[in-house]
């Protein structure tokens, strides 16, 4: 069992980087305090070839493994965890709605330009009502000649405003529960398509989410995306994708809170010396480096799994549960270390604890996470 990362994956690590700290870390900061939503990053992504980085060459990716991908992941939300949250919806969600359930020609007219990062791709799986209990979608898909009529609304979905195409889920076949769910793809522009102005978000500021309005919407019978029927199933497997991702956002948060709270204990002087030297420091320090370790194991596994086209759904869980509850506690205790200045925002843990708070709760909950992981274990129904 060799735990090194190949020379491929160490090329992607040490470019995506340097591009980090060259082009996010100087904006991160005001990104955040405003609100600002920057498409110039991602068009510089793209001439890295990381908007499509886990998608085949042949779809216009770049064709690298989803493990250089959850490098990637981890990469840029070390930096930047707004800039990661968007490029993982892209890709995780967008793009791998697209390359699990497209056919040939909705691959080339969306898969292809969104890979090389012509345009992002939204998610709208998310309702009001509609969050831990995806299956309990109600935005409607009435047929009517020629294609469907979408009416409805979707909430929390990230680059909604922004992204040139959205995959939208939609019931379909009412009174047949997760069997009556569709997915269809609805071009920017489209008449009755409204993304609504964005949240007023705690964390994760410099990342798009808003709310969709679907007024009758007419999208055409080629763009559904998979079967008729197959919506739900196909949104759990891209969803298992998805963990993966936010699993590698954390570890980069983590790694984050990590490396400020190391640098502020070895220069803050207190009773005359460093506070690194004392050992309520150390023991602290000593959990979260531990625990970034194992977060980032357990991510690099089911993204290796997924590369082997093994099982990977439970260790996905696994990883996005840990990472995520790891976040948030190394972030906490970064901002603990810090003391008074941890609480001000003059120093970066407190955007970590903010930005990290989101991955205990986006695409699939702590507790939903475990419910998942129960199942696997032969629990639950």
């Amino acid at each position: 069992m060799d735990f090194a990362l190949a020379e491929e994956d160490r090329m992607v690590q040490d470019t995506v980087r340097e591009f980090a700290q060259r082009e996010l870390l100087p904006g991160a900061s005001a990104r955040d305090r405003e609100g600002t939503f920057d498409l110039e990053i991602y068009r510089k992504m793209a001439g890295l070839g990381l908007m499509g980085l886990p998608i085949a060459e042949a779809w216009g990716g770049t064709g690298g493994t989803y493990l250089q991908y959850a490098i990637a992941v981890e990469e840029i939300s070390r930096v930047c965890a707004s800039t990661g949250l968007s490029y993982a919806a892209h890709v995780s969600l967008g793009l791998g709605s697209l390359n699990l359930l497209g056919n040939d020609e909705q691959k080339a007219r969306y898969l292809v330009p969104a890979a090389q990062g012509e345009f992002l791709v939204a998610f709208g799986l998310t309702e009001a009502g509609a969050g831990s209990d995806a299956g309990g979608t109600s935005t409607k898909a009435r047929k009517v000649d020629g294609g469907w009529l979408l009416s409805g609304s979707k909430a929390f979905i990230t680059n909604a405003v922004s992204a040139g195409v959205s995959v939208i889920t939609a019931v379909t076949d009412p009174g047949e529960g997760s069997r009556g769910i569709s997915t269809f793809l609805v071009p920017k522009g489209t008449k009755g398509f409204y993304p609504s102005t964005a949240y007023d978000k705690m964390g994760m500021r410099a990342s798009e989410t808003a709310e969709i309005e679907l007024r009758d919407v007419f999208v055409t019978d080629d763009a559904m995306l998979g079967s008729r029927g197959q919506g739900f199933r196909g949104f759990l497997e891209v969803l298992d994708g998805g963990r993966i991702s936010i699993g590698a956002l954390g570890v980069g948060i983590a790694q984050a809170a990590l490396d400020a709270a190391l640098l502020y204990a070895q220069t803050r002087e207190q009773f005359g010396q460093k506070i690194g030297q004392f050992q309520a420091i150390q023991f602290k320090l000593a959990d979260v480096a531990m625990e970034v370790e194992m977060a980032r194991l357990l991510v690099y596994k089911a993204a290796w799994l997924k590369d082997q086209h093994l099982p990977f759904g439970q260790v996905a869980a696994m990883a996005k549960l840990f990472a995520s509850e790891a976040a948030m506690r190394a972030a906490t205790q970064a901002v603990q270390i810090h003391g008074g200045n941890g609480y001000t925002r003059e120093y970066p843990v407190e955007r970590y604890l903010r930005d990290a708070k989101l991955l205990e709760i986006g695409e699939g909950t702590s507790e939903i996470q475990r419910v998942v992981i129960a199942r696997g274990l032969g629990l639950g129904h």
